[in-house]
C-alpha cells in the first residue's frame, strides 16, 4: 500500500455514528469505522481521531431546553467522551491498540491530554482518540480537530461526511450543485462555503494544514486517500 500521508487526523461527526437511527450509536457504523481505521494502522499510518457528540447531545441546541450555553457545551463534551469510549472499544475488539485522551480530567476512563505523550502514542502505532473537545466552552469539535491536528503535526485533516466533497451548494437540497475537486482557503471563505466553523478553518489556513472533505460511508475511501488518490475535495493554499 502506497502511503502519501504518514500522520493524519480523522474528524468524524457524532451524527455519523447514528446510522439509520434517530439518535445513539449504531453498532454497524462503529464496526465500519473501526475496520477502516484498522486498515490504516496496520499499514503504518499514524491515526488520531476527533469525534463529535451530536448523536447524543448538542450544546448549541441546549438553550431550547432552558440549559445555559456554557453548561450545554460541557454536556456536549461529555457526549464526545461517550462516543470516544465506544470507538475505542470497537477498535480494540478489532485488535487495534488505542489511547482515549480527554481534555477534561477523568482518570478512571481516559488519559489527560499531554501533547508529547499523545505524539509518543502515535509513534508507537497506537490510534489516539481525542475527546471532550478543547476542554473549553464556545469551541466546536471542528475547532478541537484543527487544534489537535496542528499540535501533533498531522499532515492533513480528513473530514468524514455524508457527501463526497465540497459543493457550490448543499447537494442534498440542490441537484444542480457542482463539486470541487480542489479549492483554496480563500475561495471557501469568499464563497461562504460551510466546510468547518470559522475558528477551525482559520487555524488550518494560518498553519497551511490541508483539509480533505470526503464521504466516510464508502468503505474504500480512507485507504484511497492515504494512497494518494483524489477522493473528495482538497482544501489548501
Amino acid at each position: 500500500m502506497t502511503i502519501k500521508y504518514k500522520r493524519i487526523l480523522l474528524k468524524l461527526s457524532g451524527e455519523s455514528l447514528m446510522g439509520s437511527q434517530k439518535f445513539g450509536i449504531d453498532a454497524g457504523m462503529l464496526r465500519h469505522y473501526a475496520e477502516q481505521i484498522k486498515e490504516l494502522a496496520d499499514n503504518g499510518v499514524e491515526v488520531a481521531v476527533v469525534i463529535g457528540g451530536g448523536n447524543i447531545f448538542r450544546g448549541l441546541q441546549a438553550a431550547a431546553s432552558g440549559i445555559e450555553r456554557v453548561q450545554g457545551d460541557y454536556m456536549g463534551m461529555m457526549a464526545t467522551v461517550i462516543n470516544g469510549m465506544a470507538l475505542q472499544s470497537a477498535l480494540e475488539s478489532a485488535g487495534v491498540y488505542t489511547r482515549l485522551i480527554t481534555a477534561i480530567k477523568m482518570e478512571q476512563i481516559a488519559e489527560p491530554y499531554i501533547r508529547r505523550r499523545a505524539i509518543r502514542h502515535l509513534e508507537k502505532g497506537r490510534v489516539v482518540i481525542f475527546s471532550a473537545g478543547t476542554g473549553s466552552p464556545y469551541f466546536t469539535t471542528d475547532s478541537a480537530a484543527a487544534l489537535r491536528a496542528n499540535e501533533i503535526n498531522a499532515e492533513v485533516i480528513l473530514k468524514g461526511t455524508r457527501v463526497d466533497g465540497i459543493y457550490t451548494a448543499d447537494p442534498e437540497k440542490d441537484p444542480g450543485a457542482k463539486k470541487f475537486d480542489k479549492i483554496t482557503f480563500a475561495q471557501v471563505i469568499g464563497m461562504g462555503l460551510n466546510v468547518m466553523d470559522m475558528t477551525a478553518f482559520t487555524l488550518c489556513q494560518e498553519n497551511n494544514l490541508p483539509i480533505i472533505v470526503f464521504d466516510i460511508n464508502k468503505k474504500e475511501n480512507l485507504r484511497k486517500i492515504i494512497s494518494g488518490e483524489p477522493i473528495g475535495t482538497l482544501v489548501e493554499g
